[in-house]
């Protein structure tokens, strides 16, 4: 069943087209990969579900329901979370209130000050950063600015977690960690969408992918089948 469609999904800016007619879908419980070269339309697409940005032409639908006009908070409430590409703490707050910022305005239920402090609590630890929750933000490691992302973005309890390039910039057992943590948060129940460069976490945990070059999706498949696409190795793979 599927939590995520878009159908003939398009976003022009000036004359060029960053995303170009792409139908997809991500259904319920999975793991499913976003690829392509840098410009391919990866985070735009992101964009377009998020409600950053609206596409045109396009609809994009979540459960069934048509979000496409909506404002980004009101997509966030629904159960659509996600992190970006550059990260983005406050980084002039502690770890603990950046995360019980996601409790407090990224739900449609209203928490207790002890109900956001516990649930702050619960996500630092699931993370691995409860040690740091009196840490300003802004004096993280990138690997940990990442992981408090997730973890605020855990906070407005989604359904759905868009990922945006969480494994970039990290080292071999950094990238080991964050797959890991990919696969625990579908433990929880939360499928997830994610966009990655790193090809070994992308094959690792994904159970399908899907390419994006120049804004037009050329293969979606399982991650073999991707992996063995002429087409996928000549524009993005390489030999």
């Amino acid at each position: 069943m599927s939590i995520l469609e878009g159908e003939g999904v398009t976003k022009y800016f000036g004359g060029l087209a960053a995303v170009s007619d792409v139908d997809f879908h991500v259904d319920q419980s999975e793991i499913v990969g976003l690829i392509g070269p840098n410009g391919a339309g990866k985070t735009t697409l992101f964009n377009t579900i998020s409600a950053a940005i609206a596409p045109r032409p396009g609809v994009i639908r979540f459960k069934g329901k048509r979000i496409t006009g909506l404002k980004p908070y009101q997509v966030c409430r629904m159960g659509i979370a996600r992190t970006f590409q550059s990260v983005k703490v406050f980084n002039n707050m502690p770890v603990f209130e950046n995360v019980r910022l996601g409790s407090f305005f990224g739900t449609a239920t209203r928490m207790s000050s002890a109900e956001s402090a516990k649930e702050a609590e619960e996500l630092l630890d699931f993370v691995g950063l409860s040690a740091m929750n009196t840490t300003l933000a802004g004096d993280l490691t990138l690997v940990n600015q990442k992981r408090l992302e997730v973890a605020r973005a855990l906070a407005t309890k989604p359904e759905l977690l868009l990922i945006d390039e969480l494994m970039a910039g990290l080292n071999n057992t950094e990238v080991a960690q964050a797959m890991k943590l990919v696969t625990s948060i579908r433990d929880k129940g939360i499928t997830i969408f994610m966009i990655e460069h790193v090809m070994k976490a992308i094959m690792g945990v994904c159970d399908r992918i899907m390419v994006l070059h120049h804004g037009v999706k050329i293969a979606e498949g399982t991650p073999q089948q991707v992996a063995t696409s002429q087409t996928v190795v000549e524009v993005y793979l390489g030999e």
